[in-house]
C-alpha cells in the first residue's frame, strides 16, 4: 500500500474556513516533507475571512498581507472551494471520503450576549452585524442601522468595538476613499449621531484596544475625545501594572487618554466619550432603545488579575442605537464535536477531542480551536502547530474512499452547488477593483453572492 504524503499518494487536507488560519496552516503543509494537497473551503464565494469581511475598510494598509494569501493560493497543490457552506452542501462524513485529515478553521462567527434585560430590543445590536454590514459581508448587506438619533453606546473596549465607535465618528469625507460598502456609506451620509459612548466594564488601565487605535480618536475630522479626569485615577495595583514591562502597551494607551483629558474643546459637532468601570445591566425602551443603566464597578482582587465587581451604584444614560463588542463565540458544525461554553471545537493542540480522546482525522485551529484572541498574525503560530499534529498523525491517518477533488466538484455541482475556484474569485477581484476605480475606491465589494456568481457568468 503506497504511503501518504508520497508523490503517488498526496496526503489530502480539506480546511473548512479561508481565513488566515486557513492560509497559514496550507503554508505550513507546503514548507513539510510529506507531499500535501489542501482544498480550501469558505461558505462565501470570497477568500480571506476576517481580513476581507472583519478589518475596517479605514485600515487599508493591514489587508496587506492578503498578497502573502494569494503566493499561498499559487501553489500547484492548492485549491480554493469557494460558495460551499461544510455541514449544509455537504456534510463532514461526506466529505471524509474526498480527504485524509479534515481542518476546521473556521473562526468564532456569532457575538456572545450580554443576558441583560432588554438586548433584543429594536437599536440594540451587536458588533458582528455592524462590521458585516459596513464591509459589504452577505450575510449583513440588508441590515437597516437608524442612525437617525443623537447617541451611540458601544459596550467593550477592544479593537472592534474601536472600529464600530470610529465609523460612526468618522465623516463621509474619511470614509469615501476607502473600501466601504457603498450603502454604507449613503447610510453613514445621513447619520445625526453626535455622541459615541465608548464604555468598559473595568479601568483605563485594562482597556484592550492597542494605541494606534486610540490614538486614532484624536485626529479625527470633525469629532473629538472626551475623557474625565477623574475616571482617569488609578487605584494602587492598576499603577503597578502600567510599571509592569509587558504592559507596554497599556501605559501608552493610558498616556494618550491623559492626553486627551488636557485638551480644550474644539467645538466639534461630534464627541467621543470613553467611560470606564461601567457595564451594562438594563436597555430600557418603548418598542426601541432609549436608555442604558450602567453599574457602577470597581476593582478587585491583585495587580495582573484585577476583575470589576458592582458597588450597587447604578447611572441611565440616553441611547438611540446600541452595540455590544464583547467578544465572539463559534458556531457548532454538524459531526463535530463542540463545546458550548466557550464556544469553540474540544481540542488538544488542534486534535479535536470526544470524551477526551482524539477523533481521528479531525482537527482545528484559530479562533475555533483557542477562542477569540490575538491579531492576524497569532494566528500563523497556532496553524502550524495543529499542521504539526496532523504530521505527527501520518502513519495513523486512514487513507480516503475518494481521492479526488474533481470528483467532489461533480458531486456538488450534480448537487446544486456551484464551486467557485481561485481562478474564478480572481475574476471577482478584478471586477471589485474596477469599480472601485470609477468612484475613487480601492474597491467597491459585491455585497451579495448572485451578484459575484453574475460575473462570472457574464
Amino acid at each position: 500500500m503506497t504511503a501518504l504524503g508520497s508523490e503517488s499518494r498526496p496526503l489530502r487536507v480539506a480546511v473548512i474556513g479561508s481565513g488566515p488560519s486557513g492560509f497559514y496552516a496550507a503554508e505550513a503543509f507546503f514548507k513539510a516533507d510529506p507531499v500535501v494537497e489542501v482544498d480550501v473551503f469558505d461558505r462565501l464565494p470570497t477568500p480571506y475571512g476576517l481580513v476581507r469581511g472583519g478589518v475596517a475598510p479605514d485600515h487599508q494598509k493591514i489587508k496587506n498581507v492578503i498578497k502573502v494569501y494569494e503566493r499561498i493560493a499559487s501553489n500547484e497543490r492548492f485549491r480554493f472551494l469557494g460558495n460551499v457552506f461544510v455541514g449544509k452542501d455537504i456534510s463532514v462524513a461526506s466529505l471524509q471520503e474526498y480527504y485524509d485529515a479534515i481542518l476546521f478553521t473556521c473562526g468564532a462567527e456569532t457575538d456572545r450576549r450580554l443576558g441583560i434585560p432588554g438586548e433584543d430590543l429594536p437599536g440594540s445590536y451587536t458588533a458582528t452585524e455592524f462590521v458585516g454590514w459596513y464591509n459589504a459581508h452577505p450575510d449583513y448587506r440588508d441590515r437597516n442601522f437608524d442612525l437617525s438619533g443623537k447617541v451611540a453606546v458601544v459596550i467593550g473596549q477592544g479593537n472592534v468595538a474601536m472600529d464600530v465607535s470610529r465609523i460612526l465618528a468618522k465623516t463621509v469625507n474619511e470614509l469615501k476613499e476607502t473600501d466601504i460598502a457603498a450603502h454604507a456609506l449613503e447610510a453613514l451620509s445621513k447619520s445625526n449621531i453626535k455622541e459615541i459612548y465608548l464604555i468598559g466594564r473595568r479601568g483605563p488601565a485594562q482597556a484592550k484596544f492597542t494605541p494606534p487605535e486610540i490614538k486614532e480618536i484624536g485626529v479625527l475630522e470633525d469629532c473629538e475625545p472626551v475623557v474625565k479626569k477623574e475616571d482617569l485615577i488609578l487605584n494602587p495595583e492598576s499603577a503597578q501594572e502600567l510599571e509592569d514591562s509587558g504592559n507596554k502597551q497599556n501605559k501608552k494607551n493610558y498616556e494618550t487618554l491623559v492626553e486627551f483629558s488636557e485638551r480644550d474643546d474644539r467645538n466639534t459637532s461630534k464627541k467621543y466619550i470613553c467611560r470606564f468601570l461601567e457595564g451594562p445591566v438594563a436597555i430600557k425602551g418603548d418598542g426601541k432603545v432609549q436608555s442604558v443603566v450602567l453599574a457602577k464597578n470597581k476593582l478587585v482582587g491583585e495587580a495582573g488579575n484585577q476583575w470589576a465587581e458592582a458597588t450597587g451604584e447604578t447611572v441611565e444614560i440616553p441611547c438611540d442605537i446600541f452595540f455590544r463588542s464583547i467578544g465572539y463565540r463559534g458556531i457548532a458544525v454538524p459531526g463535530v464535536p463542540f463545546e458550548e461554553r466557550k464556544g469553540i471545537f474540544p481540542n488538544e493542540k488542534g486534535r479535536i477531542l470526544e470524551g477526551g480522546a482524539h477523533i481521528p482525522g479531525l482537527y482545528a485551529a484559530g479562533w475555533i480551536k483557542r477562542g477569540p484572541s490575538g491579531v492576524i498574525g497569532t494566528n500563523k503560530p497556532d496553524a502550524y502547530e495543529t499542521v504539526d499534529m496532523i504530521l505527527e498523525d501520518l502513519g495513523s491517518l486512514s487513507p480516503c474512499a475518494n481521492p479526488s477533488t474533481d470528483a467532489l466538484i461533480q458531486k456538488l455541482g450534480a448537487d446544486g452547488v456551484r464551486v467557485v475556484t481561485f481562478d474564478d474569485w480572481k475574476r471577482i477581484d478584478e471586477a471589485e477593483v474596477a469599480q472601485g476605480k470609477a468612484a475613487g475606491k480601492p474597491r467597491e465589494k459585491f455585497a451579495s453572492t448572485p451578484d459575484m456568481l453574475k460575473v462570472l457568468d457574464s
